[in-house]
C-alpha cells in the first residue's frame, strides 16, 4: 500500500547527478516536515563508506543510494554499484517506520539503474563485512563467486 507520498524534482535531479555526473557518492533522502514529500537531505562525495554510515541516524528513518566503487581480482578494473538502503533503526518510531516503508517503492520505482536493494535495521546489517549482502563487493569474494560460476 502507498502512503501517497512522492519524491520531489530535486531527489530524482540529485540521483540522476549521482549516476551519470560521478561526482557525488551518496545520497540520503528523507521525509519533508510535513510528511508529505521525500526530500534531498544530504549529497557528499566523500569516499569513506564508514562515514556515510555515521550519516544515518540512530533513531530516524532514511533511504539513501550509495555508489559503490570496487576493484576485481587480478587486476580486471574498478567497478560501480549503485545501492539503494532503506534505513530503518529498530528504535525508530514505529509511525515513521510505517509512513518509510509504504513510502519506498514511490522514491525506489523513479531510481533506475540500482543493482542492489538493502534494508536494514542496525549499523551491523550495512557493514561490508563478510555477513552483509555488500560482500558481493568486496574483491576477495568476488573470485569465489566468479569460480564458482566457471
Amino acid at each position: 500500500m502507498s502512503s501517497g507520498v512522492q519524491p520531489t524534482q530535486e531527489c530524482l535531479e540529485k540521483y540522476q547527478e549521482l549516476k551519470t555526473g560521478k561526482k557525488l557518492v551518496y545520497v540520503i533522502y528523507g521525509l519533508s516536515e510535513d510528511k508529505r514529500s521525500i526530500v534531498v537531505l544530504k549529497t557528499s562525495d566523500e569516499k569513506d563508506y564508514d562515514k556515510f554510515v555515521s550519516e544515518l541516524p540512530e533513531k530516524e528513518c532514511r533511504w539513501a543510494v550509495y555508489d559503490f566503487e570496487y576493484t576485481l581480482p587480478g587486476g580486471e578494473g574498478v567497478r560501480n554499484k549503485l545501492c539503494f538502503i532503506m534505513w530503518s533503526p529498530d528504535d525508530a518510531n514505529i509511525k515513521n517506520k510505517m509512513i518509510f516503508a509504504s513510502s519506498k517503492d514511490a522514491l525506489r520505482r523513479r531510481l533506475d539503474g540500482i543493482a542492489i536493494e538493502l534494508q536494514a535495521t542496525d549499523y551491523s546489517e550495512i557493514t561490508r563485512d563478510s555477513t552483509s549482502p555488500l560482500m558481493i563487493l568486496n574483491p576477495s569474494t568476488l573470485s569465489v563467486q566468479s569460480a564458482r560460476s566457471a
